[in-house]
């Protein structure tokens, strides 16, 4: 068994990510089975493995105001991204600043993605018709295999970037 120290163990913020609009995928990982009750959607099987959250931010505060939320453990339960939280550390956020709205595009390109497997219908979805917005995969989905999936469904589709954790200095 490992042990990382809080003050060196590796973590994700949002500086640097911008308060305009866009649209986001907040990569986490799970490093144990657990059973989780994400309020009324039901029960998730959580394994462990790799989880992508696929959302937008479009309201006050954008990309960093909404990634800021998800990258703090929640007070308060509003998404049901929030009840995951609890259980799950983020790995990466990728991000791009396009003004359209393009989260039911990455859902679907996700979705489709080697590997990738739904968890639970309805998940970070229940004001839209996508199945889903949350995917299991056993390994890390490719960044750059997205953006090239990404960049041929939608050729005029802003730059997507990607924020990875860092370790603190000491």
């Amino acid at each position: 068994m490992s042990y990382s120290h809080p003050l060196t163990e590796p973590t994700l913020v949002a500086e640097g990510i911008p308060t305009s609009g866009g649209t986001y995928a907040l990569l986490l990982t799970c490093r144990e089975q657990q059973l989780l009750n994400i309020g009324r959607l039901g029960i998730l099987d959580v394994k462990a493995g790799i989880y992508v959250y696929i959302g937008s931010a479009f309201g006050p505060g954008g990309l960093h105001a909404r990634i800021s939320h998800h990258l703090r453990p929640a007070k308060r339960r509003h998404w049901h991204l929030d009840y995951l939280r609890s259980f799950a550390r983020p790995l990466e956020i990728w991000f791009s600043d396009d003004p359209e709205r393009r989260e039911h595009l990455w859902a679907s390109l996700i979705s489709r993605s080697r590997g990738a497997t739904l968890p639970l219908p309805g998940f970070g979805s229940t004001d839209c018709s996508c199945p889903a917005h949350l995917f299991f995969f056993s390994h890390t989905p490719s960044f750059n295999g997205f953006k090239c999936r990404l960049r041929h469904a939608a050729p005029d589709h802003a730059r997507l970037y990607r924020k990875t954790r860092t370790t603190p200095s000491l």
